[in-house]
Protein backbone atom coordinates (compact mmCIF):
# COMPACT_ATOMS: atom_id res chain seq x y z
CA UNK A 1 0.00 0.00 0.00
CA UNK A 2 1.11 3.02 -0.57
CA UNK A 3 0.13 7.14 -0.42
CA UNK A 4 1.12 9.62 -2.60
CA UNK A 5 0.44 13.55 -2.03
CA UNK A 6 -0.48 15.04 -5.39
CA UNK A 7 0.20 18.55 -6.48
CA UNK A 8 -3.13 20.05 -5.14
CA UNK A 9 -2.36 18.37 -1.59
CA UNK A 10 -4.90 15.90 -2.01
CA UNK A 11 -3.88 12.36 -1.16
CA UNK A 12 -3.86 9.22 -3.09
CA UNK A 13 -3.72 5.20 -1.77
CA UNK A 14 -2.82 2.04 -3.69
CA UNK A 15 -1.67 -0.75 -4.15
CA UNK A 16 1.23 -2.11 -6.35
CA UNK A 17 4.43 -4.43 -6.29
CA UNK A 18 6.78 -1.92 -7.40
CA UNK A 19 6.38 1.63 -5.72
CA UNK A 20 8.95 3.31 -8.32
CA UNK A 21 7.46 1.81 -11.33
CA UNK A 22 3.54 2.66 -10.36
CA UNK A 23 4.47 6.58 -9.36
CA UNK A 24 6.75 7.11 -12.25
CA UNK A 25 3.41 5.74 -14.30
CA UNK A 26 1.47 8.51 -11.99
CA UNK A 27 3.57 11.19 -12.93
CA UNK A 28 3.43 10.21 -16.89
CA UNK A 29 -0.19 10.87 -16.58
CA UNK A 30 -0.90 7.01 -17.66
CA UNK A 31 -1.98 5.82 -13.69
CA UNK A 32 -5.13 6.50 -11.83
CA UNK A 33 -7.83 9.04 -13.24
CA UNK A 34 -7.31 11.13 -10.27
CA UNK A 35 -3.90 11.97 -10.22
CA UNK A 36 -3.52 12.06 -13.91
CA UNK A 37 -4.94 15.75 -13.50
CA UNK A 38 -2.98 16.12 -10.31
CA UNK A 39 0.95 16.02 -11.13
CA UNK A 40 3.06 15.56 -10.17
CA UNK A 41 2.64 13.26 -7.24
CA UNK A 42 5.28 12.28 -4.25
CA UNK A 43 5.54 9.34 -2.12
CA UNK A 44 5.02 10.51 1.05
CA UNK A 45 3.57 6.51 3.16
CA UNK A 46 4.30 3.11 2.13
CA UNK A 47 3.27 -0.45 4.02
CA UNK A 48 4.58 -3.70 2.69
CA UNK A 49 2.52 -6.73 2.77
CA UNK A 50 3.00 -10.25 2.33
CA UNK A 51 -0.05 -10.80 0.03
CA UNK A 52 -1.75 -9.21 -2.83
CA UNK A 53 -4.77 -9.30 -0.03
CA UNK A 54 -3.18 -7.82 2.80
CA UNK A 55 -2.65 -4.89 0.97
CA UNK A 56 -5.96 -4.35 -0.88
CA UNK A 57 -7.37 -4.63 3.20
CA UNK A 58 -5.18 -2.62 3.93
CA UNK A 59 -5.59 0.23 1.42
CA UNK A 60 -9.51 -0.30 1.35
CA UNK A 61 -9.50 0.42 5.50
CA UNK A 62 -6.77 3.67 4.62
CA UNK A 63 -9.27 4.95 2.13
CA UNK A 64 -12.49 4.68 5.03
CA UNK A 65 -10.32 7.31 6.96
CA UNK A 66 -10.93 10.80 7.31
CA UNK A 67 -7.90 13.10 6.54
CA UNK A 68 -6.95 13.42 9.85
CA UNK A 69 -6.98 10.01 11.07
CA UNK A 70 -4.94 9.21 7.59
CA UNK A 71 -2.62 12.07 8.82
CA UNK A 72 -2.24 10.82 12.83
CA UNK A 73 -1.44 7.41 11.41
CA UNK A 74 1.36 7.67 9.22
CA UNK A 75 3.00 9.65 11.90
CA UNK A 76 2.37 6.47 14.62
CA UNK A 77 4.00 4.36 11.47
CA UNK A 78 6.83 6.92 9.75
CA UNK A 79 10.14 6.24 12.00
CA UNK A 80 13.17 7.62 11.04
CA UNK A 81 14.01 4.50 8.79
CA UNK A 82 10.87 4.88 7.08
CA UNK A 83 11.85 8.62 6.15
CA UNK A 84 14.94 8.02 4.62
CA UNK A 85 13.65 5.30 2.79
CA UNK A 86 11.08 7.22 1.56
CA UNK A 87 13.35 10.18 0.61
CA UNK A 88 15.15 7.41 -0.85
CA UNK A 89 13.09 6.20 -3.30
CA UNK A 90 11.29 10.06 -4.25
CA UNK A 91 14.92 10.67 -5.24
CA UNK A 92 14.74 7.28 -7.87
CA UNK A 93 11.62 8.26 -8.88
CA UNK A 94 12.80 12.05 -10.20
CA UNK A 95 15.33 9.80 -12.11
CA UNK A 96 14.94 9.28 -15.62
Amino acid sequence: MYVVECCDKTWYTGYTTDIIRRIKTHNAKKGAKYTRVRVPVELIYYEEFDTKSEATRAESSFKKLTRGKKEEYILLNLDTNKKQEIKDFNMKIKDK
